[in-house]
């Protein structure tokens, strides 16, 4: 009798980089995938979220591509015959789409066409995931936002995932592709960057703790939030394409908070007893023990159109995912400070 080995699973992740590309890739690795990353060749070094993956697994490689050259993506995709590809490649940074309008387009709407297109030519039965974003809801007039939930673009960010979410679909549905999109609310980790600002708050108040730093600035602390942890939020990105029909899905924890709040919070945990004085742009944050001010407004970091509230109905994920996160906001948080200390 003959035993068949069992096919490994090869997966592509554009955008391995990144914190979302690194815990997938650990997370895919875990479940005895090949794993293929793509990172673009920077002058800096880019690769401190997947180094520990690097020299200790030989089930994970790492090539060097960009979203934006169509013919490099398309041989790293031929040569590689992935089962399927997570698409995480993005400028992501709201406040810096309108800095870089034309690249953040180029990059998520047209660097996601380029990769359906690939599937498309050299084997639709590649399952494809295309990361979306709640910023594409902007300032919706639903209590709570799911998949049936209408558009509002408040920065070309969100324009251009809108863009990608809609291509997606046409795909699918004019070419038969298993692609499915994500429409993921705010999910952090330790391995958010700091120009993030759940990192830059925690980042910021364990360096005044320290001596290191003296004040933090901070832009719109009206803003409401639904936060969850990455590890959370890649599990269902895994999870999507291993339905039996493509779709979209919702993945958020379903409560929300202020960014001064988030504050508060972190505050708490790193013993700063913080109370408010003023309102608006002369708002302050006022350390009791030592009664000097740490944390000042900068109009600065306000986007010219701002999004005041997102909160996400998980509902949909839940019942046919069997999916539910693991972190709340407090442990997400402990986690995050504990990393920075």
């Amino acid at each position: 009798m003959v035993i068949k080995e069992k096919k490994i699973k090869k997966a592509l992740i554009i955008g391995v980089t990144g914190q979302d590309g690194s815990y997938l890739a650990e997370f895919l690795l875990s479940k005895k995938y090949e794993v293929h990353g793509i990172k673009r060749k920077v002058s800096n070094f880019n690769s401190e979220n997947i180094d520990h993956l690097l020299h200790k697994n030989n089930k994970f490689n790492v090539h060097y591509g960009d979203i934006n050259d169509f013919g490099n993506l398309f041989s790293i995709i031929k040569r590689i015959k992935p089962n399927e590809i997570y698409n995480l490649a993005a400028q992501s940074h709201v406040k810096v789409s309108f800095e870089l309008p034309i690249y953040t387009a180029e990059t998520n709407a047209i660097g996601s066409l380029k990769v359906l297109e690939i599937i498309k030519q050299l084997n639709p039965k590649i399952k494809y995931y295309q990361a979306g974003t709640s910023e594409m809801f902007g300032n919706s007039n639903s209590k709570k936002q799911n998949e049936l939930t209408s558009f509002d673009a408040r920065s070309v960010y969100s324009a251009s995932k809108i863009f990608a979410h809609q291509v997606t679909k046409n795909y699918r549905e004019a070419y038969n592709l298993f692609a499915s999109n994500g429409i993921l609310f705010n999910h952090e980790s330790p391995r958010r960057n700091e120009t993030f600002v759940t990192k830059k708050i925690i980042k910021g108040l364990i360096d005044i703790k320290f001596g290191r730093k003296k004040i933090l600035f901070l832009g719109n602390l009206y803003s409401k939030r639904d936060w969850g942890h990455a590890k959370d939020y890649v599990r269902a990105m895994w999870l999507i394409l291993q339905q039996k029909k493509p779709d979209d899905f919702v993945i958020s924890t379903g409560k929300q908070y202020t960014v001064k709040k988030f504050v508060e919070i972190v505050a708490k945990k790193l013993e700063f007893n913080i109370y408010w004085k003023n309102r608006g742009i002369k708002e302050v944050g006022i350390d009791k023990h030592t009664k000097k001010i740490i944390i000042k407004i900068d109009k600065k970091y306000f986007r010219p159109t701002e999004v005041d509230s997102l909160i996400g109905d998980y509902s949909k994920s839940k019942k046919i995912l069997k999916w539910k996160p693991k972190y709340n906001l407090n442990s997400l948080i402990d986690d995050m400070i504990k990393n920075e200390i």
